[in-house]
């Protein structure tokens, strides 16, 4: 754990990050009944939970720990709405060892974190955090897409933001996978164009090193594209959080890769046939 940063910094990101009321635990607000491309879209409401820890008392949320998640709720879709709980989980259990499968776990183990953290340093004025978004990006006839996100402190000099995606085949019911709409051996050759597109971005040389102990944390010095991407229709946007291959004031990086790019290694029916031109 890193050590206790002054409880003024703290309440000033938590001022920032926390606002208003919110509705009791598991609590539903109406969402947005999109309609993109066609009327064949899903149906969703946007749901809250919340959890505070029990020494809150009467306090205000952005006084006491507390772990919040707001998620749209999609109306019969018991898989899809799965795949985005597992997706936040995924992106903020703690390190207890437990297997979370419920936003009530994962808010238990998160507040025994910080309880523990209470009895050995029971003068610490010190807060803790979770607060978590999922929200719809896009969603047409064939494909929806929600990005899953949320700031996470819980001890040392600063919190951490993450951001994950789900991308979603509407007629399948499933996840997409990158083998779902590339062609058989695609990956050294989607690696190539994407490192391309990289080091221009970031304006390296091809001959510039990928780890160099300070800018860059690529294994083995080589360029890998992340697990963690967003099908959109102008491409697919793949997402390095903090610490993947940066330090943490390096930030997040996109990394968008344009379906002009790589024309010949998309399948021509695969779902996201109507974004190819």
């Amino acid at each position: 754990m890193y050590p206790p940063f002054k409880m003024k910094y703290l309440k000033n990101i938590s001022l920032l990050l926390i606002a208003g009321s919110f509705a009791a635990c598991n609590s539903g607000v109406q969402g947005n009944k999109q309609t993109v491309d066609t009327k064949d879209t899903l149906a969703y409401t946007y749901k809250t939970f919340k959890q505070r820890d029990a020494d809150c008392g009467n306090n205000p949320d952005s006084t006491c720990t507390i772990v919040k998640v707001s998620y749209p709720d999609f109306e019969g879709k018991t898989t899809l709405n799965d795949s985005v709980k597992r997706n936040f989980i995924r992106l903020f259990a703690t390190a207890s060892g437990k297997v979370d499968t419920a936003y009530s776990q994962l808010a238990d183990n998160f507040i025994g974190v910080y309880k523990a953290f209470k009895k050995e340093q029971p003068k610490s004025t010190l807060i803790y955090l979770l607060d978590g978004h999922a929200k719809v990006l896009k969603q047409d006839s064939a494909v929806v897409t929600v990005e899953v996100s949320g700031y996470s402190y819980h001890g040392g000099p600063h919190g951490i933001d993450l951001t994950s995606y789900v991308n979603w085949d509407i007629k399948a019911n499933k996840s997409i996978a990158l083998n779902d709409i590339f062609v058989t051996g695609y990956q050294d050759k989607l690696n190539q164009v994407a490192e391309q597109i990289f080091r221009k971005n970031e304006k390296l040389q091809d001959t510039a090193k990928l780890n160099n102990g300070r800018t860059y944390f690529f294994k083995d010095n080589k360029f890998s594209l992340s697990d963690n991407y967003l099908i959109t229709p102008e491409g697919i946007q793949f997402l390095y959080n903090v610490y993947t291959i940066k330090p943490y004031a390096a930030g997040k990086t996109d990394l968008l890769v344009p379906y002009a790019q790589i024309k010949a290694l998309l399948l021509p029916n695969s779902v996201i046939k109507n974004y190819l031109k």
